[in-house]
């Protein structure tokens, strides 16, 4: 504790500069905080798994976007996470394709501000899936923590670390 006590005090005894734009970032406080960015979850992930827009995941992700998975690695900058995207989604259009679905598993969702940034989401989730038109199966579950960067009056997914991923029935 001291430790961060001291860094902190570091961070903040950074001479007479002028503050920076990132500086003049406002973060609302508990609960709306975790109101705003439970609300771009959902619209980050029925982006992602309900529809196939990739204009619209385009906006909701930052330039530098840096997405790591357990599985997959890093997916590094916006174009590159997008252009995976869109080839998912139109893989997905074919009559017998598989087609998954994400579920936040309620409780789980945790926010924190950090300071002239934005906020980190952390949670938990499900995941489901069905062949074409077939039954819809719980397949698997993973846990998440997500860099959200308030970017003028957006809140965008800069980092993301998809961890954990085991079948449902572990």
């Amino acid at each position: 504790m001291l430790i961060a006590a001291l860094f902190a005090t570091a961070l903040s005894l950074n001479g007479t500069q002028a503050p920076s734009p990132a500086e003049s970032i406002q973060i609302p406080d508990q609960p709306e905080l975790t109101t705003i960015i439970a609300a771009r979850d959902t619209v980050l992930f029925t982006t992602m798994f309900d529809r196939c827009e990739p204009a619209v995941l385009a906006d909701l992700v930052t330039d530098d976007l840096e997405f790591y998975h357990d599985r997959g690695g890093l997916t590094a900058t916006r174009t590159a996470f997008v252009d995976g995207y869109a080839k998912s989604c139109e893989a997905a259009k074919a009559p017998d394709a598989y087609r998954s679905r994400r579920e936040l598993v309620p409780g789980t969702i945790r926010v924190y501000a950090i300071p002239r940034v934005g906020a980190v989401e952390e949670g938990s989730h499900l995941f489901y899936e069905r062949q074409g038109v077939g039954p819809e199966q719980l397949v698997g579950r993973a846990r998440f923590s997500v860099l959200w960067r308030l970017e003028g009056d957006q809140w965008r997914l800069a980092r993301a670390f998809s961890i954990d991923h085991a079948p449902a029935s572990e």
